[in-house]
C-alpha cells in the first residue's frame, strides 16, 4: 500500500512538469501588448538611416537623418533636421521588439488581408507579406504587426487601405524592406531595411534604418501625443497632391477648380 502511495506521488510530480513549462512559455507569445517606447523618435514624420530621397511629395512633421545620410529633394514640400539622438531611439525600439517575437496561433497572420477587420493586439506574418485591398482596425489600439517574425519578410502593399479611428497606434515592424504603392497606408512603420513610397498617402511615421524614398507621396506624421499632422495645401482637382487639409487651400489664392478653371490645367484663374 504504502509502496503504490508513493508511486503516485512520483507520477503526479513528474506530470506536473511539462505542464509548468508549458504554462510558463506561453506569455512570451503576447508579451508585446504594449505600445513600442518610441522615445524622441515620436516626434518625427520620418526618420532615415542611410539615405533619403524625395520627389513631389509632402511631408507634415518633422524629417530626420543621421549625419552620414545622404539627402536628395526635387519639388518636396518638409523640414528637414539632423536627429542622430531621435535615430538612435528608433533603432533602440526596433531592436526591442525584434528581440521578443512571436504571436499566439491564433494571430498569425496569412494572405493579403483584404476585406480584414482586425481588433488590438499583437499579429504576426511569419515571412514576407504582400497585402492588397482594405484592412479595418477596430478600438483604440494598440494594433502591432510583425513582418518576418521567423524568417526573412518584406512588406509590400500595392492599392492597400488601412482604415482606424487611431492611426498613432498602429505599428508595422518589418524585418526586411517596405514598399508602399498608391495606397492610404495608417501606422508606424518600424523598417529593418528601406522605406519605399509611391503614390501613396501615409497617416504615421516612415521609420528606416536604410533608405527612405517617396515619389509623389504624403506623409501626415504623428506627434509625441500621438495626433495626426494637417497638412496645409493648395488642394484642387489636379492641382496639388491629394491628402492636404482642403479646408486651407492656399490660404490667399483659391485652386482651378475653385475659381472656375479646368482642374487639372497648370496656372490659375483670378478670383472674381
Amino acid at each position: 500500500m504504502a509502496r503504490g502511495l508513493k508511486f503516485l506521488r512520483l507520477t503526479a510530480g513528474l506530470a506536473v512538469i511539462p505542464f509548468i513549462a508549458l504554462f510558463s512559455a506561453t506569455p512570451a507569445l503576447a508579451s508585446i501588448t504594449a505600445a513600442p517606447d518610441l522615445g524622441t523618435a515620436a516626434n518625427f514624420a520620418v526618420l532615415a538611416g542611410k539615405a533619403l530621397t524625395c520627389t513631389d511629395s509632402n511631408v507634415a512633421g518633422t524629417v530626420g537623418v543621421d549625419f552620414t545620410t545622404a539627402f536628395a529633394s526635387t519639388r518636396c514640400k518638409m523640414q528637414v533636421q539632423y536627429a542622430p539622438g531621435a535615430y538612435q531611439d528608433f533603432r533602440t525600439a526596433y531592436t526591442n521588439i525584434a528581440g521578443d517575437l512571436g504571436c499566439l496561433p491564433a494571430n498569425n497572420l496569412t494572405g493579403t488581408l483584404a476585406s480584414v477587420t482586425l481588433g488590438p493586439g499583437t499579429y504576426c506574418f511569419d515571412a514576407a507579406a504582400a497585402l492588397t485591398g482594405t484592412l479595418t482596425l477596430t478600438g483604440t489600439g494598440p494594433w502591432i504587426f510583425e513582418i518576418g517574425a521567423t524568417a526573412v519578410g518584406a512588406l509590400t502593399a500595392t492599392n492597400f487601405t488601412v482604415v482606424s479611428d487611431n492611426p498613432c497606434n498602429a505599428y508595422w515592424w518589418v524585418q526586411a524592406d517596405t514598399t508602399l504603392t498608391t495606397s492610404a497606408f495608417q501606422g508606424t512603420i518600424l523598417g529593418g531595411g528601406d522605406i519605399t513610397m509611391t503614390g501613396t498617402s501615409l497617416a504615421g511615421r516612415a521609420l528606416a534604418t536604410g533608405a527612405v524614398t517617396m515619389t509623389g507621396s504624403n506623409v501626415f506624421g504623428c506627434s509625441g501625443s500621438g495626433t495626426v499632422a494637417k497638412q496645409h495645401c493648395n488642394q484642387g482637382v489636379g492641382n496639388g497632391p491629394e491628402g492636404c487639409d482642403p479646408g486651407n487651400s492656399n490660404n490667399k489664392n483659391s485652386s482651378n477648380d475653385e475659381n472656375g478653371g479646368t482642374p487639372g490645367d497648370p496656372g490659375r484663374q483670378g478670383a472674381k
